[in-house]
């Protein structure tokens, strides 16, 4: 017998072990191979590195002995850059949007490394499925800041915000000799921002070519783990015949999950219909609401039905399943022991009441037992007698995936009418040039994905929910893929796009056709190609009251924040210019700023999503911001008094904010309204109090 502190096997759990696995799920990249004196291989914890991932920085790379691992110049100041806060925000743009007030996905216009800094409150472990396809290493320019300690204000410079004095925009071209150190320094510290965003069960999926694969490997299996990665999966896009000697037609895509432990734990299984089991499977439940329980006549029209199917159609490969009963179309397979040397024992025929004949290579399953448990799941069907052997049922749509479980079934295409991806892909990129002309009326983009396939990869890897980040979003291919998803399929799935308001070139046929077509920014043309989308699929499903949250986007923009910043005076600084900036000071919040520019920064750096429900109700005669149904309060005006406070008392939301300038320097009343506070929160369980500030 066991107590509560021992494992089964009599020994107290060994803390120490599980210490080290919390710390590499949350810091994967400190533990690295060290050589011991003898030679000796061993997984050690770098405790400078984990020092300077909590913000600790030390000389981490000098009077130590070698360490297998990967470093570049510029990687300190990516572990520094990852520790600065954002001082930014995100205001939001109705009229740029496409529902504004009810939808639940993202577009967010900015520089994703501050976007990424933004949303780590918000977000952090709140996504499913990031996918990416950023900047390939061509020897080409990326607009990207090259100056680790002014990224906000580079961003701002690019985007007009700020004099362009002083701009500095990495250029990288293959003749500089830190060719591939640009392209990691830009990489990395985004990666890093991102993983912390993943729900435990996430993964995320990075498109690349052959000039930085193995780097981006190698920073992967640093920020991620090597023991999560996945695939390496590769995309085959078409041949040029003007090659000299092989024409390289592919790119890579690797894919990694936060925690590829947590996916086992969960036995998480990712599988795809097959093509033509969906078209079988609505004409069954068509001649099921016709034809009721007669599943004889379902049996007889379902076998017309594929009779009548032409050669080409994707369902008559499928057409097998051509049997019915309660639970939908199956086919007959094989009862016996793969590879042969199965078990014997006796199988009771239901109505002679004598043994089966056991198959020449033994019954399938172990043990009479679980042979019982098929029968009496009606999965096992009987033949006239007992003078041959039954045979097992396969189910179009298995009725569970323990039972009609077809893994063993090497080499057998025909088994459940489901499958598990290759790690190949076969379409060719013009596919998706020609579709996003037609979609946008000109040639825009040279290389954009194919959003049939990324919408093929997040409903493998989703299913019917979660949240997809896509932070190099391009031409919107990730959002038109969820947006059908969500629609034509009602699954739960919401997007999160990040895109840099990138300037369309004249130097480039695509830039000069897109400023033709009225484009300034790779982002306009992104969220034109949105609204095009749901205008497409509004003509075609319409508008469903109860669907509303899944129509359109809300665009938000990276923005200086609206309150000005306390900066720290330096200790030579004289009594006449403290009082200066604390005079600068007082009057905080950028008097262009509307109520709801001030509302979504709160939101954002409170740790709210900017896509919860949002409500002005009054109190008192005051307009207050309900937020995530009373969750949070918000009062933006200009005055406050104690009726107004005793209100949202009674209202009891979990956190109230209003504006320190709302008490007009009335001391004794923002005393009371703190002491307020704190005697409702007396005695109180932590989750029924009330957190009070002022901004």
């Amino acid at each position: 017998m066991s107590t509560p502190n021992t494992q089964m096997n009599g020994q107290s759990q060994d803390v120490a072990e599980q210490r080290r696995k919390e710390l590499e799920q949350l810091f994967p990249g400190i533990f690295t191979e060290t050589r011991n004196d003898k030679g000796e291989l061993k997984i050690t914890i770098d405790l400078e590195r984990l020092k300077a991932e909590l913000g600790e920085f030390t000389d981490i790379y000098d009077n130590r002995r070698e360490r297998y691992g990967m470093d570049w110049p510029g990687k300190r100041d990516c572990l520094r850059l990852i520790q600065q806060p954002s001082t930014a925000t995100l205001k939001p743009c109705r009229d740029e949007s496409v529902d504004f007030d009810t939808t639940e996905n993202l577009f967010i216009e900015g520089d994703n490394l501050e976007v990424l800094k933004l949303l780590q409150k918000s977000y952090y472990g709140k996504v499913k499925m990031i996918y990416i396809d950023p900047p390939y290493n061509t020897g080409k320019e990326f607009i990207y800041p090259d100056n680790f300690s002014e990224s906000l204000d580079t961003y701002l410079q690019y985007a007009g915000l700020k004099d362009s004095e002083g701009r500095t925009f990495s250029t990288n071209t293959a003749n500089e000799g830190r060719f591939h150190t640009k392209w990691l320094n830009m990489m990395y510290p985004r990666l890093y921002l991102a993983r912390n965003l993943l729900r435990e069960d996430g993964v995320i999926f990075i498109s690349i070519d052959d000039n930085e694969v193995e780097n981006l490997r190698r920073m992967c299996d640093e920020i991620f783990g090597e023991e999560n990665q996945i695939a390496c999966l590769v995309w085959e896009k078409g041949r040029k015949n003007d090659a000299k000697l092989f024409s390289v037609g592919h790119e890579y895509m690797l894919v990694y999950a936060k925690s590829s432990s947590i996916l086992k734990e969960k036995n998480i299984v990712w599988r795809e219909e097959k093509p033509g089991a969906k078209e079988i499977w609505e004409q069954y439940l068509l001649l099921r609401e016709l034809r009721g329980g007669n599943d004889e006549a379902i049996e007889s029209e379902l076998q017309a039905w594929f009779a009548e199917l032409p050669k080409s159609h994707p369902s008559k490969k499928w057409s097998r399943y051509k049997r019915i009963d309660k639970n939908g179309p199956w086919r007959d397979r094989d009862i016996s022991w793969p590879g042969g040397g199965g078990p014997e024992y006796d199988v009771i025929h239901p109505v002679t009441k004598k043994p089966c004949v056991v198959p020449e290579s033994g019954w399938r399953f172990a043990n009479p037992d679980e042979m019982q448990r098929q029968i009496e799941a009606g999965l096992v069907q009987f033949r006239d007698d007992h003078t041959k052997p039954p045979f097992r049922k396969t189910h179009l749509r298995p009725i569970s995936e323990e039972l009609e479980d077809d893994s063993e079934d090497s080499g057998d295409d025909e088994g459940l009418a489901t499958q598990v991806r290759g790690s190949c892909i076969y379409k060719q990129s013009q596919v998706a040039v020609k579709y996003l002309k037609g979609l946008m009326g000109a040639k825009l983009f040279n290389n954009p994905k194919d959003h049939v396939e990324i919408r093929r990869l997040i409903k493998y890897v989703c299913g019917e929910e979660g949240i997809v980040l896509d932070f190099f979003s391009g031409s919107g291919t990730t959002g038109e893929s969820v947006a059908e998803l969500a629609i034509k399929d009602s699954s739960d799935l919401k997007y999160i796009l990040v895109q840099l308001p990138e300037p369309n070139s004249e130097k480039e046929k695509t830039g000069k056709a897109a400023l033709k077509a009225g484009y300034s920014t790779i982002a306009d043309i992104s969220k034109d190609r949105l609204r095009k989308v749901y205008s497409g699929l509004e003509d075609e499903h319409g508008r469903r009251e109860k669907q509303e949250n899944k129509w359109g986007f809300k665009v938000l923009k990276l923005m200086k924040s609206n309150f000005k910043l306390w900066q720290a005076p330096t200790k030579d600084i004289s009594d006449e210019e403290l009082l200066q900036q604390m005079e600068l000071n007082v009057d905080h919040i950028d008097p262009n700023a509307s109520q709801e520019d001030l509302l979504y920064e709160l939101l954002i750096k409170a740790g709210v999503m900017p896509t919860e429900t949002l409500e002005q109700i009054e109190l008192t005669g005051h307009k207050v911001f309900s937020v995530a149904e009373g969750t949070l309060l918000v009062h933006l005006e200009d005055d406050i008094d104690q009726a107004l406070i005793d209100a949202v008392l009674a209202q009891a939301p979990s956190q109230f904010i209003c504006l320190d300038k709302a008490f007009h320097g009335n001391d004794q009343l923002k005393t009371n309204a703190v002491k307020t506070f704190q005697a409702f929160n007396q005695g109180k369980e932590k989750i029924d109090q009330i957190d009070f500030k002022t901004v």
